[in-house]
């Protein structure tokens, strides 16, 4: 049983789930500074088909990949094919059900995540193959999860309203709260699109030999210092959130990481290679998205 567990969380690589755990927690964190309660139903159950879909798409990029680079699932492949079923059904369930509990925004937003998550490595054309993959996994993992968790706990209208009529369709949205909510959404659109940036980097040479032509194919060296500007972006608007007040002065804290970031950057100028330095791109994620979401955490137990 142990080993039957052992291999499922190989097959669904759950160490890489980081980037849609930090940034759902993050938004906890904002919640939890702004005083709004959390309907711990409409959460968990967000929060419970968010992780199933993961998993889910992560189970598609390995049987579909194993396919091709000769590598052996951790299961047969009827096995591996059932698992992406299940999963796959577990989190459309919990996605209808919190469409149900909510409105008809949370299932559009959810059918483009869906959508996206299978497109990404499936299709004729799979997303992760072409120059777009760093800004949708950014978009996705870093705006639709705040979007989404802080929609289903916010007040009705606080976004947006949206109703359907038989004559028109009406969509109205308020301006500062949903600039609010991209600013927040930059750490984790920054730091995630630059793991997929700094993967698709070392893999440069490899890629082009299977005509997999990515961002760094068409930037060239230029996508080093894209790599760094990201980062520097995301600590910029956390200082852009705290003097238009959005976050607390305490939130600059975060700040703090900045030094070991630079250190992480230089170590992957001198050198772009998948076993010794493309870790740093998930050294730097920790750095920023932890102590954002803590200072974040920490504004709301001592408010200034």
């Amino acid at each position: 049983m142990i080993d039957l567990i052992r291999r499922f969380l190989k097959y669904v690589e759950i160490t890489t789930k980081i980037t849609s755990l930090f940034a759902f927690a993050m938004t906890l964190s904002y919640l939890f500074f702004i005083g709004q309660p959390i309907d711990t139903l409409r959460t968990a159950v967000f929060f419970l088909g968010m992780f199933l879909f993961d998993l889910t798409t992560t189970a598609i990029s390995n049987y579909i990949d194993t396919k091709t680079n000769h590598q052996q699932l951790q299961f047969k492949r009827s096995i591996a094919l059932l698992i992406i079923y299940v999963l796959f059904v577990l989190s459309t369930a919990c996605g209808l059900y919190l469409f149900y509990l909510t409105d008809v925004v949370v299932l559009v937003v959810g059918v483009l995540c869906f959508a996206f998550g299978v497109l990404y490595t499936y299709g004729p054309i799979p997303i992760s193959r072409q120059p777009l993959g760093e800004i949708f996994s950014g978009f996705f993992y870093g705006f639709a999860i705040p979007f989404l968790v802080l929609y289903i706990n916010m007040p009705e209208g606080h976004f947006l309203t949206f109703a359907v009529s038989r004559d028109a369709l009406d969509l109205r949205l308020q301006i500062w709260p949903f600039v609010s909510l991209i600013l927040l959404s930059i750490p984790p659109f920054c730091t995630t699109a630059n793991i997929m940036l700094a993967n698709n980097i070392c893999d440069l040479e490899k890629d082009i030999t299977v005509k997999r032509y990515t961002l760094p194919y068409y930037l060239g060296k230029r996508s080093l210092y894209v790599f760094a500007a990201l980062y520097y972006l995301a600590f910029l608007s956390v200082v852009v959130m705290v003097v238009t007040g959005i976050l607390s002065p305490l939130c600059l804290l975060s700040l703090v990481v900045l030094i070991p970031v630079q250190k992480n950057i230089m170590v992957f100028f001198k050198k772009q290679d998948k076993m010794e330095t493309f870790p740093v791109a998930i050294k730097n994620y920790l750095l920023i998205m932890g102590t954002v979401s803590i200072s974040i955490f920490l504004s709301g137990l001592f408010p200034i």
